[in-house]
């Protein structure tokens, strides 16, 4: 074993590098669901500068020092504060923020959103189930983002107001009613932030036989 380790010594710390470049600098972070429809697609690759906000310990949410403040608007990925999970979705509001939705519009320290550039769609929620969708270009506070709206959908789409907890931040899916967010888990803490996506690298659609979808690659967030 020892000669074994002696004779690939150059390879093992080549594997340590790039385990500790991943896991402390950059990160690539694959796309499992819907929803942050229609920015990212299931079966985008994004790319995560992981020094964007915070630099941890390896492995762990130690935070060692702060490299960065989380601005509204952005795509980060984090560790869900209810299982652990990894997940990806838009900051919406930040630390002291009055934040509240009725009926799907956003409300950030009394300021309601402006929808505009309205799109009706047909979009596949389930095997065998496609719903109509209505996409808009969402403005508030500052921020704008395309999201999608799934009338019917059953989906917590009004919450009355409440002020975000310092060093916590309000989450929320583009994809407002097919979203797992901060609406059902609740606030994520700064030391869970993993990073902030900065923009797709591959993509391939995985209900089209896995085939590249060449014009998302690069396509900034």
């Amino acid at each position: 074993m020892g000669r074994w380790v002696r004779t690939n010594k150059g390879f093992l710390v080549l594997l340590l590098c790039f385990g500790l470049f991943r896991t402390a600098i950059a990160d690539w972070n694959p796309i499992p669901s819907g929803s942050m429809r229609p920015n990212l697609l299931e079966g985008d690759v994004v790319f995560v500068n992981r020094l964007a906000y915070n630099l941890k310990v390896p492995l762990t949410d130690v935070v060692l020092a702060r490299t960065g403040e989380p601005k509204r608007g952005d795509v980060v990925t984090f560790s869900s504060p209810d299982d652990g999970t990894r997940l990806i979705k838009r900051l919406v509001a930040l630390p002291g923020d009055v934040v509240e939705m009725r009926h799907e519009v956003l409300f950030i320290n009394g300021e309601a959103a402006r929808y505009d550039a309205a799109q009706t769609l047909r979009e596949k929620v389930a095997t065998g189930l496609t719903v109509d969708a209505t996409r808009l270009t969402e403005r508030v506070q500052g921020s704008e983002r395309r999201v999608q709206w799934l009338p019917g959908i059953a989906a917590r789409n009004s919450f009355a107001p409440i002020v975000v907890p310092e060093g916590e931040y309000l989450m929320l899916g583009d994809n407002r009613d097919d979203s797992a967010d901060s609406r059902y888990f609740g606030f994520v803490p700064r030391q869970l932030l993993i990073g902030r996506a900065l923009g797709v690298m591959v993509s391939a659609d995985i209900q089209g036989h896995w085939m590249p979808r060449f014009e998302r690659f690069g396509q900034k967030l």
